[in-house]
This record gives C-alpha cells, sequence and structure tokens, in this order.
C-alpha cells in the first residue's frame, strides 16, 4: 500500500501512534475497549439503523448557540466484536494525518486507498497492541482460545490473522462449513494444504475440540468456533522448516 516505506518502518511507525493513544486514554493493559476509548476522546458513539456502512464519524448539531458535538455512527451488529472493530477503525481514520506526518508522506501524493488501509492497520493494533500480543502469544505458545480470553475485545479472526505480522514462519486458514474462506502465510507464495493440516482439520470438525498434530518440519493445530447453525474452525501451522514445496495452485479441501 505504501511501497516506498520499508515495512520494518512502516510498522513501527503504526505501532508508536497505535500506542500514544492508548496511552492518551489510560488503557493500560487489554482488553482494550474502543468505545471507551472514544468517551475519553470526547466522542459520541451512537446506534443508527440507517446508516449503510458499519460506522462513520460525524459532527452531530448542537443547539442554538451550543458547539456540534463529534460522534460515531454505528450500524446495528449483533457481535461486540465488530462494534468495537468499527470504533477502533474511525479512531485509527482519526489519526491517519499522524501515520503520515511520522512518516514524512504527503497525502496528497499517496495512493487514493492509503488512508483506508492506515485506519485498518490502527484499528488492528488499537484492538491488539502488538508488543502486548507479542508478549501474550509468547507466553501461551499462541494459543488462541487464550488469547481471545485476553483479549476479548477482538474476534478470533482478527486474532488469527495478526499471527501472520510476527517472525514466526506460520500458515493460517479459517474454514467456513468445511471450505475454504480464507488462508495465508507470512512467507509469501501458496502452500498447499498438507495431510497434518487436513487431518488435524478434520478431527477439530467433527469433535468440536481443539485438535493437535504434527509431521516432519511442521505442526499444526486447530481451534473449532462453533454456533448454532456456523460450523467455523480456525487452523495455525507453523513450519518449524522452510517448507520446500509452494504453489501459485488455490487451496481445496473437501469433506469426502
Amino acid at each position: 500500500m505504501l511501497p516506498e516505506i520499508p515495512a520494518e518502518e512502516l510498522a513501527d511507525g503504526l505501532d508508536r501512534v497505535a500506542r500514544r493513544l492508548l496511552k492518551r486514554c489510560g488503557v493500560r493493559k487489554p482488553p482494550v475497549d474502543a468505545m471507551r476509548m472514544a468517551t475519553t476522546l470526547g466522542i459520541e458513539t451512537v446506534v443508527d439503523s440507517g446508516q449503510s456502512s458499519r460506522a462513520r464519524y460525524v459532527e452531530l448539531r448542537a443547539a442554538r448557540g451550543g458547539s456540534p458535538r463529534p460522534a460515531i455512527l454505528l450500524r446495528p451488529e449483533p457481535r461486540s466484536e465488530r462494534r468495537q472493530w468499527a470504533v477502533a477503525h474511525e479512531l485509527g481514520e482519526r489519526e491517519a494525518a499522524v501515520v503520515f506526518k511520522r512518516l514524512a508522506i504527503d497525502p496528497c501524493i499517496a495512493p487514493p486507498t492509503a488512508r483506508e488501509w492506515v485506519a485498518n492497520q490502527l484499528a488492528n493494533r488499537i484492538l491488539l497492541p502488538t508488543r502486548w500480543l507479542a508478549s501474550a502469544g509468547a507466553a501461551c505458545g499462541w494459543d488462541l482460545f487464550t488469547l481471545k480470553q485476553r483479549f476479548a475485545t477482538a474476534s478470533h479472526e482478527l486474532i488469527l490473522r495478526r499471527m501472520l505480522e510476527f517472525e514466526t514462519p506460520i500458515v493460517v486458514t479459517i474454514f467456513d462449513h468445511g471450505a475454504i474462506s480464507f488462508r495465508q502465510g507470512n512467507r509469501g507464495g501458496r502452500l498447499s494444504i498438507l495431510p497434518v493440516e487436513r487431518e488435524c482439520w478434520r478431527t477439530a470438525h467433527e469433535s468440536g475440540i481443539v485438535a493437535e498434530r504434527s509431521a516432519a518440519g511442521c505442526a499444526a493445530r486447530c481451534w473449532p468456533v462453533h454456533e448454532e447453525g456456523w460450523k467455523r474452525e480456525v487452523l495455525r501451522l507453523d513450519l518449524l522448516d522452510e517448507p520446500e514445496v509452494w504453489s501459485d495452485d488455490e487451496p481445496a479441501i473437501s469433506q469426502e
């Protein structure tokens, strides 16, 4: 998104801006409540059933003689994690200019989608601050359910995706009703589904309990996130050795 900025410098700039915002709001440990942060900053959060997008920052009209009130209009969402991320995104949108300034980027010549990308990245770091997530992940061996308890306002999917931003070579996969809806590694390219992953996923899918499997050079863990009417499993493959065979083929899996 900002190819002229080295990845490490970009990540550091985003982390610093997110940390500064958390500090300003008095947030010292997880879980991070983005709605409470907005209140601390003097921003009201209002549920608006007519809101088409997930959230939108506005200034509400005040009574005659009063000052406009900053607010974030939220679309009704059944999941608290979605509401939290929506508010965090709007806070990130407000801080995007700070990121551009820190990285010496002229927002007038940045790609049109750069501001939205920065807002997304800041939202991720607000709910899952990099240092806190790195420390907690190392302490629990990156157990998804343990991390979800600690960072309760972030979704399982967001936690899983953030795992990709750390140094350990991994591939993460999300299965919805037995089909892959997301698969990505942090070493580039695509790694086809391995037999150890297939076995690990099938066990979690059918039993509803966390499954672990290992093979030469890799270890897989799969967490079932099952709800009434919806079966999702999230899988993390740790690559203990650099993978030898990467392909550009779309991964596929079936229940046959």
